[in-house]
């Protein structure tokens, strides 16, 4: 059995301890691999997705900032299927969330609307179920919402109007209820971008309608 001198022995048992150390993923590493988890991969485009890593920059899809913090997730037109996650809102400074066109199913996690440095939100073309959550509102920078071509049921929250950076909404072809906000960041929208919801009503569309009273849901 080996020995220590006095001396060297507080060092040995410091750097033996820092091996005995497991290296674990970071809380972002986590919440992409709890992604990678719940969806089904057929062209394995997430084989790099490796858990035992320190962090997730290396991965593939993955754009992390000088900090190797996190900041783009491209899985768009994938073929993933699926179901979105509520870790995802564990992304701190995610600024792009591109999952666009793959053939996830479910709700829309509401904790996506913690990611308050979120840019884009690109769901399209997917069949996502359920309403549009509330909490989307406080995406305060976000620019581009495209939630159309899924299965979206509801109404639009009306919260959504507050959010002043929004240049581009689309919410066609779903299956959304009620009226159309048409205040704040909707006072500019075209019908192209609530087109084939038939069971959504608005001034757009049908003449004045208070958004409280208005639509079937």
């Amino acid at each position: 059995m080996a020995t220590f001198p006095p001396l060297l022995l507080p060092l040995a048992v410091f750097v033996l301890s820092n091996l005995l150390v497991p290296i674990t993923p970071n809380s972002e590493g986590d919440a992409l691999y709890a992604l990678r988890r719940s969806v089904k991969d057929p062209n394995n485009v997430l084989q790099s997705w490796d858990p035992t890593l320190v962090d997730p920059c290396t991965w593939f899809h993955v754009t992390c900032d000088s900090a190797n913090r996190v900041t783009r997730l491209d899985l768009g037109n994938a073929k993933l299927s699926g179901n979105l996650v509520p870790e995802l809102g564990n992304l701190d400074h995610l600024q792009y969330l591109e999952l666009y066109m793959n053939e996830l199913v479910g709700p829309i996690p509401k904790e996506i609307g913690r990611l308050k440095s979120l840019i884009s939100l690109d769901l399209y073309h997917n069949n996502l179920t359920g309403p549009i959550p509330p909490s989307l509102s406080n995406l305060s920078n976000l620019n581009f919402l495209r939630l159309n071509g899924n299965r979206l049921t509801g109404k639009i929250p009306r919260q959504l109007t507050k959010l002043g950076s929004l240049k581009i909404i689309d919410v066609s072809d779903n299956d959304l209820c009620g009226t159309i906000p048409i205040s704040g960041s909707f006072s500019k929208c075209s019908e192209e971008s609530f087109k084939n919801n038939p069971r959504l009503e608005g001034p757009e569309l049908m003449g004045f309608v208070r958004y409280e009273n208005g639509g079937t849901c």
